[in-house]
């Protein structure tokens, strides 16, 4: 089973049911899911966001975040030595850079929304 490096735009599509979700699903499916430790955070920041956007939604976007555990991604620690160079190499953030760090610890396959890291990963 191949590993995919997920990053949260990806993984919020899932979650919250955007329009690029199947696609995202299906790039994801019979996959080891991995992803740096902040993933977390940054879901719970995508969420944060969405129920100030939608205030009336609240009830439904909470039930959405809470799909996030029962999706199995794997949480990495990455070489904080080495993040910020990808950063500034690559004009990425170093939340971005983590997940472009372990994509290529384990020369494994991206999948992200994100188009400045895709960018990113194919210079890499």
């Amino acid at each position: 089973m191949a590993v995919k490096i997920v990053d949260a735009s990806a993984l919020a599509a899932v979650v919250f049911a955007e329009p690029d979700a199947d696609r995202v699903a299906q790039q994801l499916a019979d996959a080891i899911l991995t992803a740096p430790a902040l993933l977390q955070f940054e879901l719970t920041n995508i969420c944060r966001t969405k129920l100030r956007q939608f205030p009336g939604q609240r009830d439904i976007l909470l039930d959405q975040f809470s799909i996030r555990s029962a999706i199995a991604v794997e949480t990495r620690e990455i070489d904080h030595d080495e993040a910020p160079g990808l950063a500034e190499r690559f004009g990425l953030s170093a939340y971005d850079a983590s997940y472009l760090w372990l994509a290529r610890e384990f020369d494994a396959q991206r999948v992200t929304l994100d188009q400045r890291l895709a960018r990113a990963a194919t210079l890499f």
